[in-house]
């Protein structure tokens, strides 16, 4: 800019409304994905029972949502299309929200960009349509409607051609609207969905749930269950939390049923899908005692407060929220799940389960297979193993009529106790008692690193150094907590300089830090001093420690990190401490192990979230076998 340039004046303008909308339409409609979510938040605030979306070339050239609402009557569409005027909300208190949508701004924003077509029937009312194609609405004209409201949005972008390059394929953009219709539907149970792809003028529904019916858990699990598949809910275990009237719901995955990514993780704010990083950050710090960082929890989790205690006019789509008490917030996920995780004791997933007899291959037979019988009973198996014993016929191919079985040599003679045949003299064992356990009774070791147990109903595989590592480790964890993390004082403290308003937010976890052993103080304007660090840790660079610190305080809100970093160093003295693989365990040792696992909560999966057992059922065993 030269000099002549800068003595000109720039005038302020007003812009009409075709351009406000079109700057508005850049914020709330992102893609078709977000026409779909604003477009079915309206029906779910309409009170409507089912909603119907069908789109073509992936939302592109038609979004068209049909509800059976309470709808609009012909005086209502001309106002519902104009920027801010809405139902939802009288403008006098805009932190009680209630609905979906209370901005306004979605009908014109898409009137803005498409070509916008509204139907609409309210009841003791005559049907009405309007349209309005790049910001210019038509007249209101009669409809042939029953009831409810069916909005058409065609062409999305024609008057913004250049948002059209940024689009991505339309296989990616129906696997978005997909995504946001799935996500409303996890929030709404008792509403029906479909969705359907008419590209092409071929019908196909591509997703489709029914309303559910029973109450809150019933209904959600119902409808989790259609989305997330049954083997979530096989795997999740039900979260009920409440802390200072702030409640938490939903369903959480076990360790052992995690993810490579989080496409797995669906939460909810006073019923609202958001991606808030503070609850994903709360999220993880409940699992990362369970959980490697490359693995991701399954959850569909509902956080229900007072609508005052949250903003959710953080951003014009309302994907992201801001807590008034965040810390209650995230105290409640961490500890409502961590309950939840040590309720559910030893368990692990039942994928673990299947994934062991999907990597069993029985070879392939090359003859035709002849099966059996069912299985026989117990005195026929008798009858049939005494006939394969040695001495059962004699030499010159004729029954003697007699078996004679050799005595058992000193090696042989431990095998027997195990199994449950004493000698004579001998006290019976509790292998019997053993088996109606949840482990079962130890049978024996294979590759003196896993123990075979017999159940009622199948056989369990145990990986004794995982098993007993995770054991050794909560042991570890509950002494620490118990007396606290042992703090070593520096000699000559160590002042951190850093900017005031980090001083600041360090200091105010300075009592959640003092507990974890690191204690911090003032140190003139924007600097802090370290007195103490905790001492399972050694020889530490405490500015490293605790710049690290702040950055996850700025990140998520809340810091994990120094408890994070005690866990490890706890994980592997447990490891260091376990029984080793290799080492050859006497049967009363492999029992023990498998009752304290028992005991034990989270002994279902080890310290880095690989599963510590496998169980085997004996109907999927035999099925390998060809016994069906």
């Amino acid at each position: 800019m030269n000099t002549q340039d800068r003595n000109i004046r720039p005038l302020i303008r007003q812009l009409d409304e075709a351009a406000i909308n079109r700057i508005a339409a850049g914020e709330v409609v992102e893609r078709p994905a977000s026409a779909v979510k604003e477009l079915v938040e309206n029906a779910i605030d309409a009170g409507a029972r089912r909603v119907r979306v069908d789109i073509a070339d992936g939302g592109k050239t038609l979004i068209r949502v049909s509800d059976d609402g309470c709808g609009m009557t012909p005086e209502d569409l001309p106002l519902a299309l104009s920027r801010h005027a809405t139902s939802k909300i009288d403008g006098s208190d805009l932190l009680n929200i209630h609905s979906f949508g209370f901005r306004g701004e979605a009908l014109p924003s898409l009137g803005a960009v498409g070509r916008l077509t509204v139907q609409s029937r309210a009841q003791g009312a005559e049907g009405a349509e309007i349209t309005v194609a790049g910001g210019v609405a038509g007249a209101v004209k009669p409809s042939a409607l029953n009831a409810g409201t069916v909005v058409s949005l065609r062409d999305l972008f024609f008057a913004t051609p250049a948002r059209l390059k940024f689009l991505r394929s339309d296989r990616a953009e129906v696997m978005a609207i997909s995504d946001t219709v799935k996500r409303l539907a996890m929030a709404e149970p008792s509403v029906g969905f479909t969705l359907r792809d008419v590209s092409g003028g071929q019908e196909r529904v591509t997703f489709r749930v029914d309303p559910e019916t029973g109450d809150l858990f019933d209904a959600l699990r119902g409808r989790l269950g259609r989305i997330m598949g049954q083997e979530f809910i096989e795997n999740a275990l039900p979260i009920d939390a409440e802390r200072e009237e702030v409640r938490l719901t939903g369903y959480a995955a076990l360790p052992t049923y995690s993810r490579g990514s989080a496409v797995a993780q669906f939460l909810f704010v006073n019923g609202r899908p958001v991606r808030d990083k503070m609850l994903i950050g709360a999220l993880r710090g409940a699992y990362q005692d369970f959980l490697s960082r490359e693995r991701h929890p399954a959850v569909a989790l509902f956080v229900d407060c007072d609508p005052h205690r949250v903003d959710v006019n953080v951003h014009p789509a309302k994907s992201e929220v801001r807590f008034r008490e965040p810390g209650v917030v995230r105290g409640l996920i961490v500890s409502g799940l961590r309950h939840a995780l040590a309720e559910a004791g030893h368990r692990a997933s039942t994928t673990v389960a299947g994934a062991t007899l999907g990597a069993m291959r029985p070879e392939q037979p090359s003859q035709p297979r002849v099966y059996q019988m069912d299985r026989p009973s117990l005195g026929a198996r008798q009858s049939s193993y005494a006939a394969q014993a040695p001495g059962f016929a004699d030499f010159n191919g004729g029954y003697s009529g007699r078996v004679v079985e050799p005595a058992p040599t000193e090696q042989e003679a431990p095998d027997q106790i195990r199994d449950g045949v004493a000698p004579d003299g001998a006290a019976p064992d509790r292998t019997a008692e053993r088996v109606s356990l949840p482990l079962g009774a130890a049978r024996g070791q294979v590759h003196e690193n896993y123990i075979i147990a017999q159940t009622e109903d199948g056989v369990v595989i145990v990986d004794q150094h995982a098993a007993h590592e995770r054991l050794v480790y909560e042991k570890l964890k509950h002494q620490m907590a118990e007396k606290g993390v042992p703090a070593q004082g520096l000699l000559i403290p160590e002042v951190v300089d850093l900017s005031p308003d980090d001083a600041a937010r360090l200091l105010a976890r300075a009592d959640d830090l003092e507990r974890m052993g690191l204690r911090i103080e003032p140190f003139g304007a924007g600097a802090i001093a370290v007195r103490e660090t905790p001492a399972i840790l050694g020889e530490v660079n405490a500015e490293a420690l605790v710049r690290d610190i702040l950055d996850e305080l700025s990140d998520t809100g809340d810091s994990g990190l120094l408890q994070e970093r005690i866990e490890a160093i706890l994980s592997r003295m447990a490891c260091h401490g376990s029984v080793r693989s290799g080492r050859v365990m006497r049967a009363e040792e492999m029992n023990a192990l498998l009752r304290e696992m028992e005991a034990t909560p989270h002994s279902g999966q080890c310290n880095h979230g690989r599963p510590t057992y496998v169980e085997l059922k004996l109907s999927d065993i035999e099925r390998l076998f060809g016994r069906t």
